[in-house]
C-alpha cells in the first residue's frame, strides 16, 4: 500500500543506507527510488523523469522495457519451459547460442565453442584465463594498464585501477601490465600517433627478449575500448601488432567484449574495426536483454577442459537467452549497429562544440555510443607532455549539475575525471540532442562558478 513517505526517494534511499552494504555506488551519485522504465527514460517515486545515459552500465541495448521483448519473456513464462536448467540443452537455448554465432566473424564462428558462465562478466572472464591456462599449460597472464574486468579475485588481478585493490592484497600472481596506448596521457610521455607505435613496439619486444623477465604467458586479455579506465578506443594498428605477436608466439588473445559488445561502438564488436579475430571472447551485458548472462566464445582448438571443468548453478538462465535472442533479432532487423555509428556521430558533435567552448573539456573520446569526456584543470600545471591535470571535483560537478536537470550518467577513467555516456541504442535524435543540451548547460554553469 502506498504511504506519502513511500512517495518520497528520501524514504527508499534511508532504508537502503541502513540496510544495504556500504559498497553500494550508484545510490550516492544518483539519490532516487525507481518506479517506472521506458526506453531511454527512467522515473523515480516522486514522478521525476530522467534519461538514461548510464544503461545498466551497457546493458540495456534496447533501452528499458523493449515491448517485443516483455513480450518474448512473457511467452518463455506462459510455455511450461523450466526456467532453471543447469547446461541441460532447450529449444530457447539453441536458438540463442544460433542467433550468437551468427554475429561472430567468420574467422571464429566456422570453429566455435560456447562456455555458459555464472550470470556476470567477471565470472565469464575467471573462465577465460582459466580455459587459457589449462589449454596452454601455462600460468602467466599480460593485461594493460586502465584494464577494468571485474571485482572477483582473480578479475582484480587483471585490474588497472589500484584503488579497489588495495584493502585486498594476495591477489593472483603472475600477470604482467603493459601500457596500453592512452594517447591522451600518454605512457610514454610523447602523445599521438606515436603512442600506438610505441607501445605495439615494446610489447613485442618485451615477449620476446629472452632477458625480458616474463614466461611466454597463458593468454593476453585487453579491452578494444577500454570503459571504466576512461573510454579509450585502442588504435587499429596497436589492436593487429598485438594480435599478430600472440599469434605467432601462440598465445591465445582473449577480447574483453563485456561493455562494448552487441553493437555498442558502431560495430558488432569493438575489435572488429580492426579486422582481427581473437582466440577467445568474454560476453555479458547485453548478450541478455537486460537480464543476468555470460558466456566464453572460443576456438575449439582450446576445448580441452573435462566435464565439470567450470560450472556455475544459474548458467541456464532461460528467460535470459530468450531476452538475448529477441535482441539480437532486433539489433540486426532495425539495423542499430549502424545506428548506433550515426548516433554517436551526432553525440560527438554536440560534445565536440562543448569542448571547443569549455576550458574544462581536455579531450572528447570513444566509439559509436561508447563516448567520454576527459574533464581538466584549466588553472593545473601541465605536466612533461603538456597536458593540464585530470579534474575529479569539476567531472563531479557536472555530474551533479546533470542529474540535476534530468540526465543520468556515470564517471570513470584516471582519477573518475571522464564523464561516461553509454545510452541504449535505440536513443532518437532528438534525445541526443536533450542529453548535449543539458551537458551544455552543466559546463556553462561550473565556467560561471569558476569566473
Amino acid at each position: 500500500m502506498e504511504t506519502a513517505a513511500s512517495l518520497r526517494n528520501e524514504f527508499y534511499l534511508s532504508r537502503q543506507s541502513d540496510r544495504e552494504s556500504n559498497a553500494r555506488s550508484y545510490p550516492r551519485r544518483f539519490p532516487l527510488a525507481l518506479k517506472t522504465a521506458k526506453g531511454c527514460t527512467v522515473t523515480d517515486v516522486e514522478g521525476r523523469s530522467y534519461l538514461d545515459c548510464l544503461a545498466g552500465a551497457g546493458t540495456l541495448a534496447l533501452g528499458h522495457n523493449h515491448p517485443e521483448v516483455i513480450a518474448i519473456l512473457k511467452d518463455v513464462l506462459s510455455s511450461g519451459l523450466p526456467l532453471h536448467t543447469l547446461d541441460l540443452t532447450t529449444p530457447v537455448k539453441d536458438g540463442f547460442v544460433s542467433a550468437l554465432f551468427d554475429t561472430l566473424p567468420e574467422g571464429l564462428r566456422r570453429e566455435a565453442k560456447i562456455q555458459f558462465c555464472s550470470p556476470s562478466g567477471s565470472d565469464a572472464v575467471e573462465a577465460a584465463i582459466k580455459l587459457a591456462k589449462t589449454a596452454t599449460g601455462r600460468t602467466d597472464i599480460v593485461a594493460f594498464t586502465g584494464a577494468y574486468h571485474g571485482m572477483s579475485q582473480g578479475s582484480l588481478s587483471l585490474m588497472g585501477s589500484l584503488g579497489p585493490k588495495a584493502a585486498v592484497g594476495q591477489l593472483v600472481p603472475g600477470t604482467h601490465f603493459f601500457p596500453y596506448p592512452y594517447s591522451y596521457r600518454c605512457p610514454f610521455g610523447r602523445g599521438g600517433e606515436e603512442t600506438a607505435k610505441l607501445a605495439g613496439d615494446y610489447f613485442e619486444r618485451a615477449l620476446k627478449d629472452p632477458e625480458g623477465g616474463i614466461n611466454r604467458p597463458a593468454a593476453v586479455i585487453l579491452e578494444a575500448v577500454q570503459g571504466e579506465g576512461g573510454v579509450i578506443p585502442a588504435p587499429v594498428e596497436w589492436l593487429r601488432k598485438v594480435r599478430a605477436v600472440t599469434a605467432e608466439l601462440g598465445i591465445p588473445l582473449i577480447l574483453d567484449e563485456v561493455q562494448s559488445g552487441v553493437g555498442r561502438t558502431g560495430s558488432f564488436y569493438a575489435f572488429e574495426r580492426a579486422g582481427i579475430v581473437p582466440d577467445i571472447v568474454v560476453l555479458s551485458k547485453a548478450i541478455g536483454g537486460g537480464l543476468p548472462l555470460a558466456v566464453v566464445v572460443y576456438r575449439s582448438g582450446l576445448d580441452v577442459w573435462k566435464p565439470g571443468a567450470h560450472a556455475g548453478t544459474f548458467r541456464g538462465n532461460q528467460l535470459a537467452m530468450a531476452a538475448g535472442q529477441k535482441t539480437f533479432d532486433i539489433i540486426a532487423r532495425d539495423g542499430l549497429v549502424a545506428r548506433a555509428a550515426e548516433a554517436g556521430e551526432r553525440l560527438r558533435g554536440h560534445l565536440e562544440a562543448i569542448a571547443h567552448r569549455s576550458a574544462y573539456v581536455g579531450e572528447v573520446r570513444g566509439a559509436g555510443l561508447m563516448l567520454g569526456i576527459e574533464v581538466i584543470d584549466p588553472l593545473g600545471c601541465r605536466d612533461s607532455a603538456g597536458r593540464l591535470p585530470a579534474s575529479t571535483e569539476a567531472a563531479g560537478a557536472v555530474q551533479a549539475e546533470a542529474f540535476r536537470q534530468g540526465l543520468i550518467l556515470e564517471t570513470g577513467g584516471r582519477f573518475g575525471s571522464v564523464l561516461r555516456l553509454l545510452p541504449p541504442l535505440i536513443i532518437s535524435n532528438a534525445e541526443i540532442d536533450r542529453v548535449a543540451d543539458i551537458l551544455a548547460s552543466a559546463f556553462d554553469r561550473l565556467e560561471r562558478k569558476a569566473a
